[in-house]
């Protein structure tokens, strides 16, 4: 396929770069991606995932057949296949905008063969955990941390999605003034509740069933919810190692659950249509692993669902404690049965968290504006990127 200039010729091309394209679980890269309207975005990686989510015509691959080994002598060496290259450079982008830190180390031999200033999106693990190596098979800590540092030297500038990771890149050593602050935001024409459909009395967990989501908190807090009204159902909707222990524990200790395992998104909204309320029990990881800023909450928000979290990493930034929300401290299971029998035994209470959360995501973090913030982040780089590189010139010239 001819990549030059294939897509839109009146829009700037972008990389958008991620290493696997793209695991189902990161719906908030295609949203933001699908929403740019200024930029002709393309799909750089080294693996190919069945993602429905992912225009194939606008993804750039090793070709089939070599990309195992290409793909192995790119993360371990930084070594990059000419003639993958060779097609990337067809597009002639302008920026190229990494999804996740380990990406980021991985896309700086990339940005640096094709002369393109780098963006990179910090999201949780990235600059948390203490144990990268389960995130990214053949890599340890020490090899990121070591590559990680000299990305924060090279890049252009790093998104961080919360106030927390900054703080957190900022202690890693990344430069403050590289920093910028984004919330990806809510598509709030596809995430709006059905008024007609009347809630039920369930109280939904969506998320990976790892140890920083914190589930094993919440079936504790609902054994004790279901003490006082056990007509109060749980619904798990996620999939992860976790999930045979978390069953057992459920099994013994609650009266009404269900684990439905990964669901596409339309079936998560249509969950969040109908519960009472969205449980986020996020803990700090024994790796040190963190949120950074779920999208969960957003998303529930928007659904007119109130949320339970807990006081953790970005979370208290997407929810107002009181006024969308309840938070809880860290493992607290009690406090978190508290929180929910509250919020289900008044129903003007939840009505206007109800209320207050969908108005706060309308104005705060509409996938719309925060892309529009977005793309006037791409245009400064560029727009730099031009203007150190005319310098250089003019320089040379001088010399001449």
């Amino acid at each position: 396929m001819d990549f030059s200039r294939s897509g839109n010729n009146n829009k700037p091309p972008i990389i958008i770069f991620r290493n696997e394209l793209l695991p189902y679980s990161e719906t908030f890269i295609p949203n933001q991606v699908n929403s740019l309207s200024n930029y002709d975005p393309y799909y750089v990686g080294t693996k190919l995932i069945d993602n429905p989510q992912l225009d194939r015509a606008k993804v750039i691959v090793p070709f089939q057949g070599k990309s195992r080994i290409y793909r192995q002598l790119f993360t371990r060496t930084g070594y990059i296949w000419q003639g993958w290259l060779n097609r990337i450079k067809k597009i002639d982008a302008k920026l190229i905008h990494a999804h996740f830190g380990i990406d980021g180390v991985l896309a700086l031999p990339l940005a640096q063969k094709t002369g393109l200033p780098l963006l990179v999106t910090f999201h949780g693990y990235d600059v948390t955990s203490q144990d990268c190596s389960k995130y990214v098979p053949g890599w340890n800590y020490q090899t990121y941390e070591k590559g990680r540092q000299l990305l924060f030297d090279k890049a252009q500038s790093f998104i961080a999605v919360s106030n927390f990771i900054r703080d957190r890149l900022i202690a890693k050593g990344c430069p403050a003034e590289k920093i910028i602050v984004h919330y990806i935001g809510i598509d709030t024409v596809k995430f709006k509740p059905d008024p007609t459909v009347k809630r039920k009395p369930v109280v939904l967990f969506v998320g990976r069933l790892t140890e920083k989501k914190g589930c094993e908190y919440l079936i504790r807090a609902m054994a004790r919810v279901q003490s006082v009204m056990p007509e109060v159902k749980l619904v798990i909707i996620g999939d992860g190692h976790l999930r045979q222990e978390l069953e057992q524990l459920a099994a013994k200790l609650l009266l009404s659950y269900s684990f439905l395992g990964a669901q596409p998104p339309e079936i998560v909204k249509t969950w969040m249509n109908q519960s009472r309320l969205l449980a986020v029990p996020s803990v700090t990881a024994t790796t040190g692993d963190t949120e950074g800023a779920p999208m969960v909450v957003l998303e529930a928000q928007a659904m007119g669902l109130p949320v339970v979290g807990s006081i953790h990493a970005g979370i208290p930034e997407l929810l107002l404690e009181g006024e969308t929300g309840l938070l809880a401290r860290e493992r607290d299971w009690k406090n978190i049965a508290e929180h929910i029998l509250y919020i289900i035994k008044n129903d003007n209470f939840r009505h206007k968290l109800s209320h207050q959360g969908q108005e706060r995501v309308n104005t705060s973090f509409n996938l719309h504006t925060q892309t529009q913030a977005l793309e006037k982040i791409y245009d400064s780089l560029i727009v730099r990127e031009k203007e150190q590189t005319n310098t250089s010139l003019t320089f040379s010239e001088q010399l001449i």
